[in-house]
């Protein structure tokens, strides 16, 4: 299935889970996506996103991580049926908003919290959503840039 529409269904599904544990149970499925989608953007992706196609995967596989795998239904994991990215630029606008949902509902979460593990869970869970999510704009630039005609800075590189 294409990355843009499993995007659509991990947003469809995490705006219809009211449960703590289904909200991080999805914030963990969002993060197996980016993860996927991340890998294979730094494989077969625009060279100018494969650096931080890269990054992606290794935040995204830190926010699995903290959230412990959970319990998974009948669907399985989402990200095993990805078959491929597309459209580079709609999966990442996709992708950027459903990560953006992902840390307001796992903010909900931490508020909830009546365990302190939990919520300091949550909070370490929002700061990999959110750097995931800073990767993800990062390559948008990136493409937009390259849209434009021109390369995308070298980071690294020192003043001209």
């Amino acid at each position: 299935m294409d990355a843009v529409r499993l995007i659509r269904a991990s947003r469809g599904a995490l705006a219809r889970s009211e449960e703590a544990a289904d909200i991080m149970a999805e914030a963990w499925q969002a993060q197996a996506l980016a993860q996927a989608i991340g890998s294979r953007l730094a494989v077969g992706g625009p060279p100018e996103l494969r650096g931080e196609a890269l990054g992606l995967t290794e935040v995204s596989g830190r926010g699995c991580g903290v959230l412990g795998t959970p319990p998974l239904g009948n669907g399985g994991i989402r990200a095993a049926r990805l078959t491929g990215v597309d459209d580079a630029r709609s999966t990442l606008v996709g992708l950027g908003g459903l990560l953006g949902e992902v840390g307001i509902a796992l903010v909900c979460v931490a508020c909830s919290a009546d365990q302190e593990p939990r919520y300091w869970q949550c909070v370490e869970a929002i700061d990999a959503a959110d750097e995931s999510r800073d990767r993800v704009l990062e390559m948008l630039r990136r493409l937009a840039a390259r849209e434009r005609g021109l390369s995308a800075p070298d980071p690294t590189a020192g003043p001209p």
